[in-house]
């Protein structure tokens, strides 16, 4: 709890209201310390998930598994294909994307997911869901976005079940670095951002399949008082991307410092569990 104030203070200049919090990232804060349920710890587990993907009717969306790995020297990569995706189960941008195994580095790879294991991000922002979580190498199918360098990502921002905003992610390998603008459910682009990451600057065609993917949103978020449901889509194909439950750690700023108001005022706080 006194790391937590710290860091708060640290990251915005501003003292920690856990006693009333208004903002959504005050919320986070007081979810981090006082919500604890092992559902949040299964979904916040980037393989475990799937179980809970599975249960509620949605397998389809799940990208293809081609194993999991207590480390990285346990990975036979003569038997993989020739591109996918290996990511630790507990850990934030920890992802290594190969296109063509035959370039990659085996060792330098092996090396690096040994280390993302033993050091894991959860721990830096008291994210008390990572904590349980046994870590774990998974490796998944490498989604080809055909004619697009860059898998874009919509990330919908939840409360008891229902969807709010989100979040669209693109150009995470554009030389001009990665963009992010926030929408309503209409896909009309707010005049929000967040102030740590370039906004969107372009107008993006609407994603086919979008209220579907608000559908999802809900069934996959009905669980818990706040999660962020997180979707690719292909050509109108959806795929799983992750649940999260501490959007930046709660660390980040809004421009408008407004939206912090707005998303906290739809984030109603449950009883303690502890």
């Amino acid at each position: 709890k006194i790391m937590i104030y710290i860091q708060y203070y640290v990251s915005t200049g501003r003292w920690l209201n856990l006693s009333n919090p208004k903002r959504f990232t005050e919320k986070l804060q007081w979810y981090k310390l006082y919500y604890r349920t092992k559902l949040l710890t299964q979904c916040a587990d980037k393989y475990d998930v799937r179980r809970y993907i599975e249960s509620k009717g949605l397998k389809d969306i799940l990208v293809p598994l081609y194993g999991v790995y207590d480390n990285a020297n346990e990975i036979n990569f003569d038997n993989l294909q020739n591109s996918f995706v290996l990511k630790t189960t507990n850990g934030s941008h920890t992802n290594i994307l190969c296109k063509n195994k035959h370039t990659l580095n085996i060792n330098n790879t092996k090396n690096q997911l040994n280390k993302w294991l033993e050091d894991w991000a959860g721990k830096v922002g008291r994210e008390w869901a990572y904590y349980d979580i046994k870590p774990k190498i998974v490796c998944e199918e490498f989604i080809d976005v055909k004619n697009n360098s860059d898998l874009d990502d919509y990330k919908f921002f939840c409360f008891n079940g229902e969807v709010y905003y989100l979040y669209v992610v693109i150009d995470r390998t554009a030389d001009d670095g990665i963009k992010l603008g926030i929408y309503d459910l209409e896909f009309n682009q707010l005049e929000y951002r967040r102030s740590d990451i370039n906004p969107i600057t372009k107008q993006l065609e609407k994603p086919k399949n979008f209220d579907k993917m608000i559908e999802m949103a809900k069934i996959l978020s009905e669980d818990f008082p706040h999660a962020r449901v997180d979707f690719y889509n292909i050509d109108g194909k959806i795929y799983f991307g992750e649940l999260t439950f501490y959007d930046g750690s709660g660390y980040k700023g809004y421009v408008a410092d407004e939206f912090d108001y707005i998303l906290g005022k739809q984030f109603i706080l449950p009883e303690k569990i502890l």
